[in-house]
């Protein structure tokens, strides 16, 4: 049996994306008590609903509840807890070692993981944490490989191990991190974190020294860009799966809740792809580049493959610009396919245009490349152009499409 693959599901459409291509898992948070406030999230209603259509396709469900609670918060906590427990979720990520002694009081059902917000570092702390009712540890990101074997070797087969393998990395030592409650009054530990580490900061070329060092200069300079010695690179080790798996880890994490549907569904397609391919022949493995070219096509920032084969150097793991690298856009979603005429029916996320040359991602397999010919709407009437989202559309394509499948340009 292979390991894990959680996904984030950031709101309903997110959701149903990163299952539709190959999730195992997914995680999630209501409109309170989680650590990623600015997606959408889920109302108690949706949670309801996300739980039922989640094990309706044999996707389990983790409830973030991963914030550093205050006294007065423990009240309606508890009766969230309840909530969550009652509408059957599988476990709950906590971070508050009084958040973990109320679910187990509470809920003895809902399994419990500890989050990466507690900085689990040893093996110590793996079996501290599983001694109190903990069924899994979320690693901290600051673990080398190496490192991560020698937590496994030492903890109980009954403590999964969850690590993150794709998507954002924190700047501040497993994201508690104070810039932003200092700068905006945004508490980044009760999920209103507003990246001022991703601020691009002006200043000309200085070197700071320490009072009781001195001689070593530290420099701070700017590119043509700005300067981001805070921002760090996203962490991508799809090109590592043997390596992942052979280090004991239970679980492999996607970061991006706040992400795109877009987002999910491919970087869940090409994980999902990989760890199958080493799974069916260990042995015969090889690394397929289209792979790298898929989680290419996402929105991300510079790809690095964070701590896992040691600390970073100086300006590795940071970024060289800002903002995101942008490859392909969404196009549309499929939404059925006529195996008669070879036509599928669409709902436009961008504009299309007649003659586009485009690519179709479906589960388990990478974009499959096609020229545009015909589009018609909804009526049947010629169309030169896709002209607002949401319309639908209809266009031939010259191989099987399923609904949920994504369209995208190239």
């Amino acid at each position: 049996m292979g390991p894990e693959l959680l996904c984030p599901a950031g709101n309903a459409e997110k959701l149903r994306a990163v299952i539709g291509y190959g999730a195992d898992a997914v995680y999630l948070s209501g409109k309170r008590y989680g650590m990623r406030s600015a997606c959408d999230n889920f109302t108690e209603a949706e949670l309801r609903d996300a739980v039922e259509f989640a094990h309706g396709r044999g996707v389990r469900v983790y409830v973030t509840v991963n914030i550093l609670p205050r006294t007065r918060e423990y009240g309606e906590l508890s009766e969230y807890i309840k909530f969550l427990d009652g509408i059957g979720a599988d476990a709950v990520i906590v971070s508050d070692i009084g958040v973990v002694s109320l679910v187990r009081k509470l809920a003895p059902r809902l399994g419990v993981h500890i989050s990466t917000q507690a900085s689990v570092v040893s093996a110590e702390a793996a079996r501290a944490w599983h001694a109190m009712g903990a069924e899994r540890v979320v690693l901290a990101r600051e673990l080398t490989l190496d490192e991560i074997r020698e937590i496994r070797e030492n903890t109980p087969e009954t403590l999964a191990l969850e690590a993150f393998v794709h998507g954002s990395m924190c700047i501040a030592y497993s994201g508690r991190c104070l810039l932003s409650n200092y700068f905006t009054g945004r508490d980044a530990n009760r999920g209103e974190c507003s990246q001022p580490c991703r601020w691009n900061y002006t200043v000309r070329r200085v070197e700071v020294t320490e009072e009781k060092r001195p001689g070593t200069m530290i420099p701070i300079e700017e590119t043509e860009a700005g300067t981001f010695v805070m921002s760090s690179r996203d962490m991508c080790m799809i090109e590592h799966v043997p390596e992942l798996i052979a280090a004991g880890i239970d679980s492999f994490k996607i970061e991006g809740r706040v992400k795109s549907a877009y987002y999910g569904a491919v970087t869940a397609n090409a994980y999902r792809i990989a760890i199958d391919r080493y799974l069916s022949s260990p042995g015969g493995y090889v690394f397929d580049p289209a792979l790298l070219t898929e989680l290419e096509s996402v929105s991300h920032r510079e790809y690095c493959t964070g701590f896992y084969f040691g600390p970073p150097n100086s300006g590795a793991n940071t970024v060289s610009s800002g903002g995101y690298l942008r490859d392909k856009s969404y196009l549309a979603a499929v939404l059925s396919y006529d195996e008669s005429t070879c036509t599928a029916r669409f709902m436009q996320k961008n504009k299309l245009c007649r003659g586009d040359t485009v690519e179709i991602v479906s589960p388990g397999s990478v974009g499959r490349r096609f020229s545009v010919g015909e589009l018609y709407g909804d009526e049947g009437e010629p169309i030169e152009a896709t002209p607002h989202p949401g319309m639908i559309y209809s266009a031939a394509v010259p191989f099987p499409v399923r609904a949920g499948d994504i369209m995208r340009s190239v």
